[in-house]
């Protein structure tokens, strides 16, 4: 049977010291009696009263019980015993109520028709179901009938019926064509609640001939087609042409239009109507109208409002429906059709009737033998119900007489009940519209306390969060309640503990100090039973780092973060909702720890994010709004109003700001006459203007287009505005940059930078030239010339001011007077040359020229300078005679005086100046002569060191290439470079200028020098030049240095000092060890010492000892190879250095193999390379 519920009450403690005890009256009904107990049948699942079943499956009429013992069941059908045994298509589910009718196999659903109630029993009572009305679903055909095609004029009402067959459950309703389209309604043309088609006035476009009214019934899934209904809408131009070719030309009828008209109701019909409707159903009301024009309905209720949550308007404000209607809402509601000839009303009386429906339903009753109690069966409805009580499905007048009960209208109250007295009794509450049956148990039963609740349950709450720790019981009597903290604790006694009816505690603000283990106790006279339940107190997750707003352009990226703190014992699961619902799943959403990114980011992706943070025990959220923003939409809807000769206004529509408002409109023209395709700017307003008054130039055929900007940028241009021609007129300017100036001596070459055609101003555009010389008295010559940028005027005197000036000039008239400019006839070459041409040589590179200026008659032109010529004829030395290229200097201006560079000294050098003007050079002076003084030399060309001797160096060298005068001698400097790279003393030689070898001799052996070389004049030294060289090494001494690495007392000495090495070597060892850290002699077996490396005697060499005081093995030495070859290692003092680049040997004599070769200017660090090849002397030396 259901939960007996009742509304749970609260008790509150006072803060007195009264133990949380909980007295429960007898009556509870949310307490279920265990089914391990005696109790009588209670129905838990039958059928709905009003059954409609599909005729194509079988019946199943669901009757489901429980009770202890089990219940039987048996069946009425149509208020007789329904003998389910003698059916064979009927059988009842095993261990259920539940008739199951076969009638796929045979049988027809039409034979079970009926009205059905199913009664479970057991010892204890008998509960029956309510009556279940079996009826199958039916969807009849439409009657088969002619319909005669429709012919109406233009503006006409009509109704198109469509009277659907008589279906169970009714059909639903609905207009479509032969290709299953819906056919579009309106407030002119829409569907009845009826189902007919209603037209408030006809037109030609409802023509058609496919009207088809469609049932469907979806119990049955089928639907069901009325014939096609033929509509023709004729104009009536087009009744009159019929009406004529039927008629004699005697006679004559002509149709007239449809007049306009007042509304009139085409439902409901009259002035009032009446509706009922039952309380807690949807009331619809409907109105519709026809009328020409259509007319408009509008709904209110008389002496009343309409209610606002639940009212709603259909069909285009022709049906009003308000939801879960009461008898409040009973009343006269008024509909008005309206149109621009008139207004029709019509009122609709609404009364609200009501099936019965429950106050209080009867609860079950579980009563200790001798107790009282009482059931109450209380329902309203209009009109008021009828109460009517049963007891095992009897009525209760006729049922056996129970001393203990009293019928007192709609309750019984028991007193002193006893075991035996136990049964189900059903309360009937019934009216015209419907009734209500409930079935509530009696059970007398004498039961100590039971605790429901599993035992040592473990509540986990979030801390000050109210928890509630349950304590579900039965007993009869009915037990108290009490509860306790701890083990060992008395009765909860602070005000902070809130007990329920249901025995659940509740602590309404639950904190750390909540944990422990509580107990719950229920007693009755029988006894005492009691559970352990535990809570624990978690700490609340947190969002500590929430996503914050954003706003991003259209296709870049955003990152929301969302950080979470939570309870250690509690792992939470981290979700993103995009309004409310989940990610879109696409790529570009990406999910990683704690953020969310969201790349490539479009328009619909705005919203608001949420970071959602789920434990077992809590949840918390955190959101975000992300506005996509973009550059604007272009604006549309361009239009042109108040168009006048030099103004017209704009206006256009704003397109979509992209979620950053528009800050500015920028406005384009195009002069699609002169510039098609070039569009240029012409105004810009504000982003809250939709207008802008545009000043406009003549002669334009003009077209607009408006760009809307905001702060992330500007949008694409919108659709070009329609094109506007302004009227003709003058030009208002004259052409800009006029010039004279003669490309010829006899000429003058006036230029303009013409109109364009934007400002032209109108057609035939042409320009008047003017001019005249400056300084005489002649009349201003002028002529007209069509749209060009040049005119020439020829025989002209050469170079004289002229003033000009250019009139722009159309069909209209001409532009205002123009601005006079002044220019000059063609330029002639000069005709004088300087003369008094004078040279100051300043130094043996320097020369400074004067001259004495033309007279500017002679120039004939605009002196732009004086131009020298120069050129150097020979050499001083005389060695030879050569032409050179003459070079050319240019003075501006009228300068007299110019210095002429970078001369070559000691030479000889002519030059003549020329003056210079805008066409060229005139004649040349008389050339002039001068000589450079002598100056210092440049470098020697080259030095080489050749023949390397073991005493002696050879010096070769060629000239300087630019000696600047007489060679008088060489400076050679030379010093030595030891093995530290330290400078020796230095000599100095003189050498004669005629010279180009020469030999140092008395030089020491194997010795680097670095040599300094420079010519002189009589002026001074010049550049000098660097060389190194080395001396080669005495043969004897290096056979003698092979030798010895291969002695007897050589090899000896060598043995003897690492013998000695060893020894040293073995008393660090033991001193160490002496010092406690290790026994020697385990240090000795676990290292073989590889310190000390034994000298081999076949080839007499020896060990390289290391001295590191990070005691790291000790590495070998290399060793003099056996065919006595010197090897470079580390040293870089090895004479491989000074080789053409590979390895110096020596022979088997001793001597060095290999050739010198001097290098130009090494680095200090190469200087100071030590002069000696290694050897086992050097070794030996340095070893010792």
């Amino acid at each position: 049977m259901p939960p007996l519920k009742i509304m749970p009450k609260k008790k509150h403690l006072s803060a007195g010291r009264v133990p949380l005890i909980l007295f429960l009256c007898q009556m509870i009904g949310a307490l279920d009696v265990p089914l391990d107990l005696v109790q009588p049948p209670t129905i838990t699942q039958q059928s709905p009263k009003d059954y409609i079943v599909d005729p194509r499956e079988n019946i199943v009429i669901q009757c489901e019980a429980k009770g202890k013992p089990p219940p039987s069941f048996s069946w009425t059908r149509n208020g007789t015993h329904f003998d389910i045994d003698k059916d064979p298509l009927v059988t009842m589910k095993p261990g259920s109520g539940t008739l199951v009718i076969n009638i796929i196999t045979e049988g027809k659903a039409e034979t079970y028709e009926g009205v059905y109630q199913c009664t479970a029993r057991n010892e204890r009572g008998a509960a029956v179901s309510n009556n279940i009305v079996v009826r199958p679903s039916r969807s009849p055909l439409w009657t088969k009938e002619r319909l005669e095609p429709i012919t109406l004029r233009n503006g006409q009402s009509l109704v198109l019926p469509c009277r659907p067959p008589i279906g169970l459950p009714p059909a639903i309703i609905f207009w479509m064509d032969n290709s299953f389209q819906r056919l579009p309604q309106s407030e002119r043309v829409s569907q009845g609640l009826n189902g007919d088609l209603y037209f408030s006035n006809v037109l030609p476009e409802d023509t058609r001939e496919d009207y088809i009214c469609y049932a469907r019934f979806n119990h049955t899934q089928t639907i069901q087609q009325k014939q096609p209904i033929s509509l023709k809408v004729i104009s009536v131009d087009e009744l009159n042409d019929t009406i004529a070719a039927n008629l004699s030309d005697t006679e004559f009828y002509g149709a007239k239009p449809s007049k306009e008209r007042p509304p009139t109701f085409l439902t409901p019909e009259g002035n009032e109507s009446l509706k009922e409707e039952l309380r807690g159903n949807v009331l619809s009301l409907e109105c519709i109208a026809e009328g020409l024009p259509t007319p408009i309905i509008y709904w209110i209720k008389e002496d009343g409002t309409l209610p606002v949550n639940r009212t709603f308007y259909r069909n285009f404000k022709k049906t009003l429906q308000i939801t879960q209607v009461t008898e409040a809402d009973s009343g006269n509601y008024q509909c008005i059709a309206k149109n621009p000839l008139g207004a029709v009303h019509h009122t609709i009386a609404v009364t609200v009737k009501a099936a019965p429906y429950w106050i209080a339903a009867p609860q079950n009753l579980v009563l200790s033998p001798g107790e009282n109690g009482t059931l109450i069966c209380r329902a309203n409805g209009n009109p008021k119900p009828r109460i009517a009580w049963l007891t095992n499905g009897v009525p209760i007048e006729i049922a056996p007489e129970d001393p203990s009960r009293k019928i007192d209208g709609d309750t019984i109250i028991f007193s002193n009940v006893q075991e035996r007295l136990s049964a189900v009794y059903q309360c009937n509450a019934s009216n015209e519209y419907g009734y209500l049956l409930a079935n509530a148990f009696v059970n007398v039963l004498a039961e100590p306390p039971r605790i429901l609740t599993s035992a040592n349950i473990l509540y986990q709450v979030i801390a000050n969060r109210p928890a509630f720790l349950d304590c579900a019981f039965f007993g009869s009597p009915l037990p108290t309640i009490e509860w306790f903290k701890g083990t060992k604790g008395s009765a909860l006694h602070e005000d902070i503990y809130v007990l329920h009816d249901n025995g659940t505690l509740e602590i309404p603000v639950a904190q750390k100090d909540s944990t422990g283990t509580y107990t719950c106790v229920a007693r009755n006279k029988l006894g005492m039973a009691k559970n352990e339940v535990h809570l624990e107190i978690k700490d609340p997750t947190k969002i500590i780092k929430q996503p914050e707003h954003a706003v991003v352009q259209r296709g870049s990226k955003v990152s929301f973060e969302c950080k979470v703190k939570h309870d250690h014992t509690l792992i939470p699961t981290i979700v993103w909702l995009k309004d409310h619902g989940e990610l879109p799943n696409e790529e570009r959403f990406s999910v990683d720890k704690d953020h969310l990114v969201v790349t490539d980011v479009s328009d619909d992706d705005g919203g608001t994010y949420t970071c959602a943070a789920n434990t077992t025990l809590d949840r918390v959220s955190a959101s975000a709004v992300l506005r996509v923003v973009d550059v604007p939409n272009p604006p549309f809807d361009l239009e042109l109003t108040n168009q006048l000769d030099k103004s017209v206004q704009l206006t256009w529509t704003p397109g979509d700001d992209n979620n950053s408002p528009i800050t500015k409109f920028i406005i384009e023209y195009e002069d699609a006459m002169h510039e098609a395709g070039v569009w240029h700017h012409q105004a810009e307003v504000s982003g809250t203007q939709t207008t802008a008054q545009l000043k406009l130039s003549p002669y334009v055929n003009y077209s607009f287009r408006v760009m809307a900007e905001n702060n992330i940028g500007r949008s694409v241009p919108s659709e070009a505005s329609e094109q506007y021609l302004t009227k003709a007129a003058e030009p208002d300017q004259n052409p800009t940059a006029v010039e004279g100036l003669g490309t010829e001596p006899d000429n003058l070459v006036i230029t303009w930078k013409p109109l364009n055609g934007f400002e032209s101003n109108g057609p035939g555009l042409q320009y008047k030239v003017s001019w005249r010389q400056k300084d005489g008295d002649d009349e201003w010559t002028s002529v007209v010339v069509a749209n060009v940028s040049k005119y020439i005027v020829s025989g002209t005197p050469t170079f004289v001011p002229y003033l000009i000036k250019v009139q722009a000039l159309n069909d209209v008239g001409f532009a205002p007077e123009p601005a006079v400019v002044m220019g000059h006839s063609g330029e002639d070459l000069p005709m004088v040359a300087p003369g008094n041409v004078r040279v100051n040589v300043v130094n043996s590179t320097l020369a400074e020229v004067h001259w004495d200026p033309v007279p500017l008659k002679s120039v004939r032109g605009h002196l732009q300078g004086y131009r020298i010529y120069y050129w150097k004829v020979q050499s001083s030395s005389k060695r030879n005679r050569r032409h050179i290229e003459k070079k050319i200097l240019t003075f501006q201006g009228s300068k007299t005086h110019g210095m002429l560079p970078g001369l070559q000294p000691y030479s000889h050098y002519f030059l003549n100046v020329r003056v210079v003007n805008g066409k060229g050079e005139g004649p040349a002076s008389s050339d002039r002569g001068f000589h450079t003084p002598e100056g210092v030399p440049s470098a020697p060309s080259s030095l080489k060191i050749v023949n390397p001797t073991l005493d002696s160096l050879t010096l070769e060298w060629d000239p300087p290439s630019h000696p600047n005068g007489v060679l008088t001698e060489y400076t050679l400097k030379y010093q030595p470079i030891n093995s530290t790279h330290e400078l020796g003393p230095l000599v100095d030689l003189k050498i004669p200028a005629n010279k180009t070898r020469w030999t140092l001799k008395n030089l020491n052996f194997s010795t680097r020098y670095k040599f300094y070389f420079y010519a002189q004049t009589s002026v001074g030294s010049g550049s000098q030049i660097t060389e190194e060289a080395i001396t080669t090494v005495d043969e004897a001494m290096a056979s003698r240095q092979v030798d010895i690495a291969t002695q007897g007392w050589f090899i000896g000495l060598m043995c003897a000092v690492a013998l000695l090495i060893l020894i040293l070597l073995i008393v660090c060892f033991v001193r160490r060890n002496k010092g406690g850290k290790y026994p020697v002699k385990e240090k000795e077996d676990a290292h073989a010492d590889p310190e000390i490396q034994p000298m081999k005697e076949d080839d007499g060499t020896f060990g390289e000892y290391s001295d590191a005081e990070d005691h790291k093995p000790l590495k070998k030495g290399s060793r003099t190879p056996s065919d006595r070859t010197v090897k470079k290692e580390d040293s870089d003092d090895s004479l491989v250095d000074y080789g053409e680049g590979v390895n110096g040997q020596f022979n088997e004599d001793g001597s060095f193999i290999g050739q010198y070769s001097g290098k130009k200017e090494k680095e200090p660090a190469e200087g100071n390379e030590s002069s000696e090849a290694p050897s086992p002397v050097n070794a030996m030396n340095s070893f010792v």
